[in-house]
């Protein structure tokens, strides 16, 4: 079991790293494609109406993938200040408190994005010509990763992997 647990981990982590990839070619596209819009507003007098809603929608994108990124990398709120007045005893406990909040709003994320997607699917965004549905993809794809990246921290934990542990790359430190 707990091999196939940590064989998981390994294709998340994977996951995890594409979508942080993705985030990352995302905001560089984003950053050139707003360049371009004040290029062509002050420069060239003819400001394109595509480069807004472009824009919106890479950094939606970006931001949402970072966020259930950021969730698999403990780069999100807890209950770390209660962790200073209790005992050490009580950590995998606050933890998987903390976990299990997470746990219910991806799967929020999740579910009600997936509504907003397809109640919205039929419409048009008028700029860009696609699906407004487009524009709830990331909210489901990243409570989707967010779920699955809280599902794994809980299984590790419970398989007695030290997941509670935050480990300190040493050539940073120095």
């Amino acid at each position: 079991m707990k091999k196939r647990l940590l064989a998981a981990s390994v294709i998340l982590r994977y996951i995890s790293t594409i979508a942080l990839f993705i985030s990352a070619i995302g905001m560089m596209a984003m950053t050139i494609i707003v360049g371009y819009q004040v290029f062509a507003r002050f420069i060239l007098n003819n400001s394109p109406s595509w480069t807004e809603g472009t824009s919106i929608l890479i950094m939606s994108w970006f931001i949402f993938l970072g966020a259930a990124v950021g969730v698999r990398e403990k780069f999100h709120m807890g209950f770390d200040v209660l962790l200073y007045f209790l005992p050490q005893s009580a950590t995998p406990w606050l933890r998987s408190l903390s976990d299990l909040a997470i746990l219910i709003f991806g799967l929020g994320m999740f579910h009600y994005g997936l509504q907003l997607t397809v109640q919205t699917w039929s419409a048009r965004v008028p700029v860009l010509g696609i699906p407004t549905g487009v524009t709830y993809l990331p909210i489901v794809v990243s409570g989707f990763l967010i779920c699955l990246f809280i599902l794994e921290r809980i299984a590790l934990r419970f398989a007695g992997e030290p997941v509670d542990q935050i480990s300190i790359n040493s050539e940073v430190a120095e």
